[in-house]
C-alpha cells in the first residue's frame, strides 16, 4: 500500500533534516582526525594544538549575535544550506593553510558556521514536529553521532591509500555537498513557521503580566531574553557541561582512579557514546508517552544520582553502571531543551544553542580545575551536581503536556 501525501512528506522532511545533523558531525569529526597531521604539517606543539581547538568552540559560542541575525533576514532553511556549504568549503581550506594563524582564522569561521548550522537545523526539527504534530528531534541528534562515526571510518580508509589532507579533505567536501544538494528540496520552508510565531508573539504581547511579552518588546531589533529563555539556557549549559566532562574525563577517571588497565579505560566513553546514541533512537517515543519535561527532569537526575553512587561505591563494573545512567539520563536533555526554545523564537534558539556550546566548551576545563584542587573524584562529582542542576532548571520550564507530544510512529490526521 503507498504511503499517504502526509506520511511521505513528513519522511522526506525527516531525512533532508536528518541529512544536516550528518553533515554537522561528519564536517567536525573529520578535520578533528586529523590533528596529528595539521600538527606535523605545520610543526605546532601542544599548548597550540589545545588553542586551535579552543578557538573553533569559541567562534562558535560568540556567534549568538549573528545567528540571530542571520535567521530573522534569511530562515532556517537558506541559512542551513548556506552554513552546510561553508563547512565543506572549510574543510578545503584546511588542506591549504599555509600557517598557523591562518589556521586559527579558518578555524574560527569554522565555529561561526557551526554556530549558525546547530541552530537552522535545530529551527527545522523543531518546525518538522510542529508541523506534522511528531516527535522526532531525539532520532534527529542520533544522526550526529552517524555523521561522526562515518567520517571516523573515512578518515582510516583514506589513510590506508594517502596521508594527504589534500584528498582526504577534498573528498568529505564533495560528499558533503552531494550530501547538502539532494537533501535541500525536503527541507521545510520558513513562511508558514514564521507566520506562526509571530501570532504567537502577538498574543503574547496582549497579555500585560506575560514575562515573555516583555522580553519580546523590540521584535524587529535584538530582543531581551526572557526568564523562562534563561532557565533554558542554564539547563542547556549544564546539560552539555556533563556530556562533555563524561566524553572527556571518563578514560582518565578509568585508569588513574579505578585502576583500570589501558584496554579497559576507553570503556567509559564508550559506554556513554552507546547508551547516548540508543537512548536518542527511542527518546522519542518516551516523549510522547511521558512528556518532554518528565523526560529531562527524570533523564538528568537518573545521571546525576547514577553517577553519584558509581563515585561512592567504586569498582570497574559499578563506575560502567554510573556512566552508563549518565549517557541514558542526558541523551534527550539537548533535544527537548531545543524544541522548547524553538518555540520561543529564533532569538531565544540561538541564544541556547550559544550558551550549550559554552558549556561544552568550559565544562571539561571547569572539572579540570576542580580536580587539580582537590582530586578527580570530585571533579566527577561536579560532573554529577551538573546533571541534578539540570533537573532542577527543568522544572522552571514549561514543557508541552504528553498528551500534546505526538508520536513519530502514527500518521498525522488528514486535512480536511
Amino acid at each position: 500500500m503507498p504511503m499517504s501525501p502526509v506520511r511521505d512528506d513528513f519522511r522526506r522532511s525527516q531525512l533532508a533534516i536528518g541529512a544536516l545533523f550528518f553533515v554537522l558531525g561528519f564536517q567536525y569529526a573529520t578535520w578533528v582526525s586529523r590533528v596529528p597531521a595539521l600538527k606535523a604539517r605545520l610543526d605546532l606543539g601542544e599548548a597550540q594544538i589545545g588553542l586551535l581547538l579552543m578557538t573553533c568552540g569559541i567562534g562558535a559560542a560568540v556567534s549568538f549575535p549573528l545567528v540571530a541575525v542571520l535567521m530573522r533576514r534569511f530562515g532556517s532553511r537558506l541559512l542551513s544550506v548556506l552554513s552546510a556549504l561553508a563547512l565543506g568549503v572549510i574543510l578545503l581550506a584546511l588542506s591549504v593553510v599555509p600557517n598557523y594563524p591562518v589556521t586559527l582564522l579558518v578555524l574560527f569561521c569554522d565555529g561561526v558556521a557551526v554556530g549558525c548550522l546547530n541552530v537552522a537545523m535545530n529551527a527545522q526539527g523543531a518546525a518538522l514536529e510542529a508541523r506534522f504534530e511528531r516527535t522526532t528531534m531525539s532520532r534527529l541528534h542520533a544522526t550526529f553521532s552517524a555523521g561522526s562515526l562515518l567520517a571516523a571510518l573515512l578518515a582510516s580508509g583514506v589513510n590506508v591509500f594517502t596521508g594527504t589532507l589534500a584528498v582526504h579533505f577534498g573528498l568529505a567536501a564533495v560528499l558533503l555537498a552531494a550530501l547538502v544538494a539532494t537533501a535541500r528540496a525536503g527541507l521545510l520552508a520558513d513562511g508558514p513557521q514564521e507566520a506562526a510565531t509571530q501570532e504567537a508573539v502577538t498574543q503574547e504581547a496582549a497579555t500585560p503580566d506575560s514575562a515573555t511579552a516583555q522580553g519580546r518588546k523590540g521584535r524587529r531589533g535584538f530582543a531581551l531574553p526572557t526568564v523562562a529563555t534563561l532557565w533554558m539556557g542554564l539547563a542547556m549549559v549544564f546539560g552539555t557541561v556533563t556530556e562533555g566532562a563524561m566524553n572527556d574525563w571518563s578514560a582518565l577517571y578509568l585508569k588513574d582512579v579505578v585502576d583500570a588497565g589501558a584496554g579497559l579505560a576507553p570503556l567509559g566513553i564508550a559506554v556513554v557514546s552507546v547508551m547516548m546514541v540508543c537512548a536518542r533512537v527511542f527518546a522519542d517515543g518516551w516523549r510522547t508517552r511521558f512528556g518532554d519535561g518528565r523526560i529531562v527532569r527524570t533523564g538528568s537526575l537518573l545521571a546525576g544520582l547514577g553517577l553519584a553512587l558509581a563515585l561512592a561505591v567504586g569498582g570497574l563494573v559499578p563506575t560502567l553502571i554510573g556512566f552508563a545512567c549518565v549517557g541514558l539520563g542526558v541523551a534527550a536533555v539537548t533535544p527537548c531543551v531545543y524544541v522548547a526554545a524553538a518555540r520561543q523564537g529564533s532569538d531565544a534558539l540561538s541564544l541556547v544553542a550559544a550558551m550549550g556550546t559554552t558549556g561544552l566548551l568550559a565544562g571539561p576545563a571547569v572539572i579540570g580545575f576542580v580536580a587539580g584542587a582537590t582530586s578527580l573524584v570530585w571533579g566527577m562529582a561536579a560532573v554529577a551536581a551538573s546533571a541534578a542542576v539540570v533537573s532542577l532548571c527543568a522544572t522552571r520550564i514549561s514543557w508541552p503536556a504528553a498528551r500534546d507530544a505526538p508520536a513519530d510512529t502514527r500518521l498525522a490526521p488528514e486535512p480536511t
